[in-house]
């Protein structure tokens, strides 16, 4: 009697083992299709903020409720015109203009160069060591809906300023359009030495709206 009591929860535990595996990978992927997705860094555009063979977490629903804000670290598809892949590439780099913002290379009163954010200078301490904020002037408007982002790493960064010289000094090419951000980097979670948060630098508050 007690070997047929303790036999039938066995055999109901592995009836059910399949069904349990199926909802967790279920949940799994929808985890990863809509909120949560891992990115690891291929290059050094966001030195030292992010280093080559780093893993980034992504939160990829926070952009249906907002637009991306100044400062915060995105992962986007970029452009084939950025990455020369017609499949299409994922990109991580910082939000420095939002649609409406006028961004402004140098201001020069100070000790060191700055970048201008609607009139406003802004410290870059989170830049790559001996870069400068841009290797020359600009002066752009960002158009509504699309951002101007840079990698922290300057010199080592195909970004909006790069396509901006590259195009001509054509803003829509220079620019990603909101829609095409495929979440915000929040956290390093690998190795675990380096893991932090990826928070928006104080640097960025204050800055006038457009």
């Amino acid at each position: 009697m007690i070997d047929e009591q303790t036999e039938k929860p066995r055999s109901s535990f592995w009836k059910e083992l399949p069904i349990l595996l199926g909802v967790a990978i279920l949940v799994a992927v929808l985890v990863r299709a809509f909120v949560l997705q891992t990115f690891f860094i291929p290059s050094p555009s966001m030195e030292n903020t992010l280093k080559i063979d780093d893993r980034v977490l992504v939160n990829k629903l926070v952009y249906d409720f907002r637009s991306p804000h100044r400062g915060e670290v995105i992962v986007f598809k970029a452009p084939t015109e950025w990455s020369g892949n017609p499949q299409g590439e994922d990109f991580i780099k910082r939000v420095i203009g939002v649609g409406g913002d006028h961004v402004v290379c140098c201001d020069r009163t100070g000790p060191q160069e700055r970048l201008i954010i609607n009139g406003k200078p802004i410290d870059e301490p989170f830049i790559f060591p001996g870069n400068k904020p841009a290797d020359q002037d600009f002066d752009v408007t960002v158009p509504k809906g699309r951002l101007w982002v840079m990698g922290d790493h300057r010199e080592a960064s195909g970004d909006s300023l790069e396509h901006w010289q590259q195009s001509g000094e054509d803003i829509t090419e220079a620019t990603i359009p909101e829609d095409q951000v495929i979440g915000r980097a929040f956290t390093i979670f690998w190795p675990v030495g380096r893991a932090t948060w990826l928070s928006v630098p104080d640097q960025f508050d204050g800055i006038p709206n457009p």
